[in-house]
């Protein structure tokens, strides 16, 4: 309420000063004289748009247009965009940014990639991710995507290119636009609702905007190729641990005895119903009401994806202002001011809770509880502590994440004319600002368990009561019956023992600037442009864990603390020189030179330039090129990094079927002196063998530990292309570019195969130190964190085509295509490793390509696109389903081949009398399906979540008044 209470306030505020502002100021007609403008890329202003950097350009219209709300959805459809850094159906995800929307330009990090909004950089999380879905669509004019490299311009991040949001900046009278969307099964319903108005004069402008979008959750159970993690040709193979309580007696050393050899047992509570929980369990005194626990049975196991999320639901509310005042001798304060709240929610199923889901923190079921069959209230005198293990599906997992930016600028700037050359300044000041809050339930409080499992008794009123008798109750502590399962259950016990958590986490950037840029003199070939400018920018976050969760006392992932800073000071000058004009094969000859030094308070300082040429040896014809150097500074997160716990996926090198040491005898050497058993077998959550696929660890491990001799990553991007503007074809433009983009000493989080790795193969005592085994053999602690590893490059080609057709009776038609082909995409575990082309193996599309054919007739318009992903090679997680078992591939042996995939969506308009336009689209038209696949991202099922998932259809009505 008292959110919705300063949005009124707000929304009242501002159209009051628009008012105010239109009766005041009476409004004068644009001048058509030409002016100077700064496009991206460059510092430099200038009349002519042509740039020696491949600039893609995005409109408002093309955006209404593709039927996506969110800038996140818009751009990870880019050809040159990879798989987004966190997936929609990442639920499981335990960072920050989950919920938002992050693009991770050709597969280099989304941490890689800066983003501006009207040329100041926008918000980062801890971590460096800049979340784009907290920019309203409504308000963008349009987006430049620059796809090169240019540290030199604008400093670290822009490694794999830069995004460019660009505002309106200005408008006069009002619009109104909704929208609305929902796959065809009904799900996923989308809305987006917005309203601007804005007010002109000659003594300045002002905008407001008001916009909320949102999108609705898709069920995993809902479709069958979502319901099971392997899919329903694999429905057993993808359960986990079930929620019938599953007991053994405990060895002196505290870990499980299932050995009946030395009088241990591994048993489940006799129960109706199968893997989808329903069913109720017989009387857990009875030791007598128990069968011997089979891993190969599926009755005593669950289908937790029934309970997950396959996408998660996601809402922003936003409020945009905008206004310039013009000052005399030719002077403007600008200024800027955006406020966004963020709210995301995922679910996933209760927790697989185990004796020892926290080595540090073990719970066991007591001797003298009441429920304890092997117990003293069951056989006086002779009662043992039984380790269990159950999932507690009553419970299901649940994090809200409320996510608030905050964005203001200001700037003065100019233009004087110094000689007979024209010169822009500007003096300006930026603030980014992200808070966020995050609310958890439905993981389980280990203290509370304790005591639940704890001592208790039956009274003589016949109601069981933690304690040994009436005279020694425990205050507050409610008995758990966790051996019956869900029938068995009690709202009072679940309460008791439901950990309700949270944390708050924040960063901000402050940032001062001023720039200027003219020309200097003429040449013989024009104006010798110049751009310097100076920067200081203040970066400081933190990441806070509930208390509970920072003592390991609860099954949350456990994390610490991260808390940090640092200042850089910055200098940039770049030059741009008309080598020769209007000369045979020299339409234009022109060099670009910028650098731009920067001093970190933290690691040092660093200069970076960058080289451009761009040459017309006619009219019709343009060639470019650039050498870039680039560079990135740790993240907060990176260097100040707490640490939290993960349930990491992994295959062991030591198990004795699947592993390594199968058919590697150094390995299997290497794990025997290790004091791994022989014919050691990695164990599931469920506690039986895991398969060729590996499985989740059954305790945390500690992930995301920051690094303080962290250096910052370095880049050379090399880019080479033409465009084509035949004077013979109208309306024709193709451009073709070359990339080349390497990135060394990059910042990396070690993973448990690396380490295990290189432990084992390449025997270093550093990583082998990083974790231990139980006396079974199981990985029982495992810390990893960030490092800097070899390198990261890839290569391959851009090709843009243009077409507007000539105009005929039927109707104005226009072709729209972008391709983007990668030919490597390789990477360096370390300095001396091997470098491994990955290429075509998921993500990793050989050929992204995006069509569009528009049309205009009239009131009537439409547009007809297609996105076309080429095959790519995955993992197989049943040989059976392998395309190739005995195929080589750099990411894994034998692979599974799946094919190209096409995405066809359509879109009418119509313009009405009355200032409306009316959208209908489908996307997905053709309804193509999700298919298997071993390596996506979605946390419930092995189905790719970033693709479409059904045939979607929605409306749009946009309104002028």
């Amino acid at each position: 309420m008292h959110q919705r209470k300063q949005i009124a306030v707000a929304v009242t505020l501002a159209v009051s000063a628009m008012s105010a502002f239109a009766q005041t100021t009476p409004t004068t007609t644009e001048s058509p004289t030409l002016q100077r403008v700064e496009v991206t890329g460059s510092r430099i202003r200038a009349v002519d748009l042509a740039t020696a950097q491949p600039v893609q350009v995005m409109s408002q219209e093309q955006i209404q247009k593709s039927g996506l709300v969110t800038v996140g959805d818009i751009l990870n459809n880019l050809s040159s965009a990879g798989s987004p850094a966190f997936s929609k159906g990442a639920v499981l995800t335990s960072n920050r940014e989950m919920g938002g929307q992050f693009l991770d330009m050709r597969n280099l990090g989304a941490q890689r990639l800066l983003v501006l909004v009207d040329g100041k950089r926008w918000s980062q999380s801890v971590d460096g991710f800049t979340d784009m879905s907290t920019i309203p669509s409504s308000m963008i004019d349009r987006i430049d995507i620059l796809k090169d490299g240019a540290s030199a311009i604008y400093g670290s991040d822009a490694i794999a290119g830069v995004v460019n949001i660009i505002l309106k900046k200005n408008m006069e009278g009002g619009e109104f636009s909704g929208y609305v969307g929902q796959n065809k099964e009904g799900d996923g319903k989308t809305q987006d609702w917005s309203l601007s108005y804005g007010v002109a004069s000659d003594k300045g402008s002002l905008m407001f905007g008001l916009s909320h979008s949102k999108q609705g959750e898709v069920w995993a159970k809902d479709r069958a190729i979502t319901a099971y993690t392997y899919g329903p040709n694999h429905i057993e193979d993808g359960l986990g641990a079930g929620p019938w309580g599953r007991i053994t007696p405990i060895t002196a050393a505290g870990t499980s005895n299932t050995s009946a050899a030395a009088g241990g047992f591994n048993r489940v509570i006799n129960h109706t119903g199968t893997y989808d929980g329903v069913g109720v369990s017989a009387d857990v005194r009875n030791p007598n009401n128990y069968h011997a626990y089979d891993n190969n049975s599926p009755l005593d196991k669950y289908n937790s994806t029934q309970d997950m999320m396959f996408q998660a639901p996601n809402e922003l509310t936003s409020i945009f202002t905008k206004g310039t005042i013009n000052l005399p001798a030719d002077m403007r304060f600008t200024t800027t001011a955006m406020y966004a709240q963020r709210n995301s929610s995922t679910q996933v199923a209760g927790y697989p809770l185990q004796s020892t889901s926290q080595v540090a923190n073990k719970v066991y079921i007591s001797k003298d509880s009441y429920y304890n069959p092997y117990g003293n209230s069951v056989n006086p005198g002779q009662g043992i502590d039984l380790f269990f293990a159950r999932r507690t599906i009553e419970l299901p997992r649940i994090t809200d994440n409320k996510n608030k930016t905050l964005h203001i600028d200001a700037a003065l700037e100019g233009s004087l004319n110094l000689g007979s050359s024209a010169w822009d300044w500007s003096v300006g000041y930026n603030h980014s600002s992200v808070t966020g809050i995050t609310n958890s339930s439905g993981n389980i409080n280990l203290f509370r368990l304790a005591k639940a499992l704890g001592p208790s008794f039956m009274g003589a009123d016949g109601v069981v009561r933690c304690g040994t008798s009436m005279n020694n109750l425990v205050d507050g502590c409610v008995p758990f019956n966790i051996i019956g399962g869900p029938s068995a259950s009690t709202p009072e016990a679940l309460a008791y023992i439901n950990h309700r958590g949270g944390g708050t986490y924040g960063s901000t950037v402050n940032s001062a600037t001023a720039d200027i840029s003219g020309e200097i003199f003429q040449l013989p070939a024009g104006g010798l442009g110049f751009a310097a400018g100076l920067e200081h920018r203040d970066v400081r976050g933190y990441d806070r864990r509930d208390a509970l969760e920072q003592q390991v006392l609860t099954t949350n992932l456990a994390g610490f603390d991260t808390v940090g800073d640092y200042k850089v000071k910055e200098a940039y000058a770049e030059l741009n020189v008309p080598v020769l004009k209007d000369m045979p094969f020299a339409k234009l000859l022109s060099l670009n030179l910028a650098t731009r030094y920067s001093d970190y308070s933290n690691f040092g300082d660093t200069t970076n330039s960058k080289v451009s040429v761009m040459w017309k040896p006619i009219d019709d014809l343009l060639v470019r090129g650039t050498w870039a150097e680039g560079f990135r500074a740790p993240a907060l997160g990176d260097t100040f990094g707490g640490g939290s716990q993960s349930f990491d996926t992994y295959l062991d090198l030591c198990d004795s079927q699947y592993g390594r040491a199968a058919r590697d005898p150094a390995v299997a050497a290497a794990c025997a002196a290790d004091g791994v058993p022989a014919g050691f077998r990695q164990k599931n959550q469920a506690g039986g063998n895991v398969t060729g696929g590996g499985a989740q660890t059954t305790v945390a491990f500690n992930t995301g530990v920051g690094n303080q001799t962290l250096t910052p990553e370095t880049a050379t991007t090399k880019t080479a292309g033409f465009v084509y503007n035949p004077s013979y074809v109208n309306g024709l433009s193709v451009a073709v570019d070359y990339f080349d983009i390497e990135v060394k000493n990059r910042v990396s989080d070690i993973s448990v195969n690396y380490t295990l790795t290189q432990c084992y193969v390449y025997s270093v005592q550093e990583f082998c130190d990083n974790f231990s085994r139980d006396v079974t053999g199981q990985i029982t602690q495992l810390n990893r964190g960030n490092k800097n590893m070899g390198s990261m490059s890839t290569k391959g080609w851009d090709l843009e085509l243009n077409y507007r057709f000539p105009r005929t009776q039927y109707g104005q038609f226009a072709f729209r295509s972008q391709s983007t082909y990668t030919d490597e995409y390789n990477l360096q575990s370390t300095n001396e490793s091997e470098i491994l082309n990955y290429a075509s193996e998921f993500p990793i599309y050989r050929v992204k390509s995006n069509m569009t054919l528009d049309w205009n007739l009239g009131n009537w318009s439409a547009t007809l696109g297609a996105r076309y992903y080429s095959p790519v090679k995955t993992t197989c997680n049943f040989e059976e389903e392998c395309s190739d078992p005995e195929g080589q591939s750099a990411g894994f042996d034998g692979y599974n081949k799946l094919g190209s995939q096409v995405f066809t969506d359509l879109s009418v308009g119509y313009k009405t009398a009355w200032n409306g336009k009316i959208m209908v689209g489908v996307n997905n038209i053709l309804g193509r399906g999700p298919r298997s696949n071993a390596d996506a991202g979605a946390s419930a099922a092995k189905v790719d979540a970033d693709v479409p998932l059904d045939r979607f259809i929605w409306v749009r009505y946009n309104q002028s008044f």
